[in-house]
């Protein structure tokens, strides 16, 4: 499938991906506790599914290497459709943990496999803009979902879940029948499966690794305590906060979407992860100063900004860099940035306990040991690439 046509046909798989997980973001504390949920296991609901895809993003690409991509995209969103709808028939608690289970485990083939995919079809050169065009999908769907899950959940809590489900069955006929296979079937991988993990704890690579843990890490810190900052910094509420969210979400899509291209292709992938880092320390620090809508839109939109640079330059230079397929590296980085999604939020929450700006001012620590880790990467980089040269 030629790149022209198979880029916008992605953006559109994972815009209708993320509309779908987007539309029960809202809605989903209050379903819960409609069923009897505690906070504290409304906070295992939540992480049980990072936990899932935690375990299971790297076994999904490797498949993807060895069977195609297009199948296992399909089995993604397939199983993220049935979660929804055992949601939303759900009844009891455990009915609920059931469906979240199912769902990170079969979902967690969506994200890896389509970064893969736009590995396969693009070349180096442009690999950055087309990393940044799934991201900004990403970004868009988190932006409209959101906002649709609040509107038909004032009828029914139930209705959401239904709409996400059905959303997401419409994106799986979508792929059947317009996607094509990006892999031909002698391109299909029978490479070390352990090659990956070597990767990720050995040599250069493993900094990237580490980077975009901490990366996730701090954004999961800061989603998990922005509200309860806000609300009493500057007494904002939740319509307010869902503008807010709404307006960085368009920031960081507008950046992966146009900006993240450009930037890689004319200076390269390093050029864009440091200024996304440096943007994003510079935005936990303005996120401090806080004090009413416009100044909270506008501090998260600069950290959103900066931390839209980044993932889609990591997974482009990641998969540059890959000795087996590319699944298999996009299926790893996702597992690092779902370990950050797990313990982010619970840290976060202890830290704003301690002093309601500490997750800023570790978010602005953290960026800056990412920043370290890919100097440390260079460096490496460099001293591999001397003693993989020809002695002359």
């Amino acid at each position: 499938m030629e790149t022209k046509k198979a880029l916008p046909v992605l953006f559109a798989v994972m815009f209708l991906v993320m509309v779908g997980f987007g539309i029960i973001i809202p809605v989903m504390p209050f379903y819960a506790e409609e069923i009897g949920a505690s906070p504290t296991q409304l906070g295992l609901l939540m992480a049980v599914y990072s936990l899932m895809q935690l375990l299971f993003a790297p076994m999904w690409g490797r498949i993807s290497d060895k069977i195609g991509r297009k199948p296992v995209i399909m089995i993604g969103i397939f199983g993220l459709g049935i979660s929804f709808l055992l949601m939303a028939l759900s009844t009891e608690l455990w009915m609920l943990f059931a469906a979240r289970v199912l769902g990170g485990f079969l979902s967690s083939a969506n994200m890896p496999t389509v970064m893969a995919y736009v590995a396969d079809i693009t070349s180096e050169e442009d690999r950055g803009k087309g990393m940044g065009i799934v991201g900004a999908a990403v970004g868009m769907g988190f932006v409209f979902g959101p906002a649709i899950g609040g509107v038909f959940s004032s009828e029914s809590l139930h209705i959401p879940f239904f709409i996400a489900g059905a959303s997401s069955f419409i994106t799986f006929f979508f792929v059947w029948l317009v996607l094509k296979e990006s892999l031909t079937p002698d391109q299909r991988s029978s490479a070390n499966k352990r090659a990956p993990l070597r990767q990720a704890f050995n040599g250069p690579t493993s900094m990237l690794f580490l980077l975009q843990l901490f990366v996730s890490l701090s954004l999961s810190g800061l989603e998990a305590t922005f509200a309860y900052f806000a609300a009493e910094k500057a007494g904002l509420g939740t319509v307010q906060l869902g503008y807010i969210f709404m307006i960085m979400g368009l920031a960081g899509a507008i950046v992966q979407g146009g900006i993240v291209g450009r930037l890689t292709k004319k200076w390269g992938e390093g050029a864009a992860i440091q200024i996304g880092i440096v943007v994003s320390a510079i935005g936990f620090g303005l996120i401090l100063l806080t004090d009413s809508f416009w100044s909270a839109a506008l501090f998260l939109s600069v950290f959103g900004i900066g931390n839209g640079f980044i993932r889609p330059s990591v997974s482009s230079l990641l998969t540059k860099q890959s000795v087996s397929g590319h699944g298999s590296m996009t299926g790893l980085l996702s597992s690092f940035d779902s370990f950050g999604r797990i313990i982010g939020p619970p840290l976060g929450g202890w830290l704003f306990a301690v002093a309601i700006g500490l997750p800023y001012i570790s978010g602005m620590l953290l960026s800056l040991l990412a920043l370290f880790l890919f100097q440390v990467y260079k460096r490496k980089s460099r001293t591999a690439i001397d003693h993989s040269a020809p002695i002359k």
